[in-house]
């Protein structure tokens, strides 16, 4: 019996160690200057001016700043999570303002003051060959980067956080409205998200695997500016907190 007790609670243990370890995908360092590998930039318009990017210690706060002028870029970096493990992603952002003239239902309106973008590789079962064709049109217009499917947790201008529905441009793209309006706008936020969940909800595979997690101003399409923090992006347990640095 004494034998059994200590192998419970040894195997506990262990669950307790793991579970309270999350993924940090993003910890910037401290200071002025550029952001450092393995994050880069993406361009899927080469044509567009992208959206400038650097480290900045932020009320605080160790951060990448976005500052964006009718630009756009992806900040981006590869990933290996297991979302079954530590499906639950959590940062904190701030903005300045919204973009006022955005408009998710519109191609000439889809800009973000912020966004966290996730991207998928699905497995076989899910791409048909319909799908399979149209990606790799999409990938001989704006390159290898193109996802599967991704989804796009944003600070809009004026839908209800909670809303969701497919990017005016590609049904590979979820948007979810995570912080709308100006109320938050001017400091940090926290955020805390199942992505697990939400990819299941938007293409129906628990087996989707996160190959890229970008972070983004966007204004290229309303010709506006913005200005953005992000900070502290790491993955966690369903059941673990997230871990925030103290400032």
């Amino acid at each position: 019996m004494r034998i059994k007790l200590m192998l419970a609670l040894i195997v506990m243990s262990g669950a307790v160690c793991a579970q309270s370890s999350p993924n940090v995908i993003g910890s910037f360092p401290a200071g002025t200057g550029p952001v450092p590998e393995p994050w880069r930039l993406i361009q899927f318009d080469t044509k567009i001016a992208p959206t400038a990017y650097q480290t900045r210690v932020w009320d605080g706060v160790s951060a990448v700043e976005a500052s964006a002028d009718g630009s756009m870029a992806l900040l981006a970096r590869g990933v290996e999570v297991d979302l079954k493990a530590t499906p639950m992603l959590c940062w904190r952002w701030r903005v300045d303002d919204v973009v006022k003239n955005a408009d998710m239902n519109t191609k000439a309106g889809d800009d973000y003051a912020a966004r966290v973008y996730v991207a998928f590789k699905l497995p076989s079962d899910k791409i048909d060959f319909g799908l399979r064709l149209k990606l790799q049109f999409a990938r001989n217009l704006y390159g290898e980067h193109v996802p599967d499917a991704a989804l796009n947790y944003v600070w809009d201008n004026k839908n209800a956080v909670g809303h969701r529905q497919f990017n005016a441009y590609t049904d590979r793209t979820q948007m979810i409205v995570q912080r709308s309006g100006v109320a938050q706008a001017g400091g940090w936020v926290s955020e805390r998200v199942d992505v697990l969940s939400d990819v299941v909800k938007a293409y129906g595979s628990d087996q989707a695997k996160i190959n890229l997690l970008a972070l983004a101003s966007d204004t290229d399409n309303t010709k506006s500016k913005a200005h953005a923090g992000f900070a502290d992006l790491h993955f966690v347990g369903r059941d673990a907190p997230c871990v925030f640095p103290v400032k």
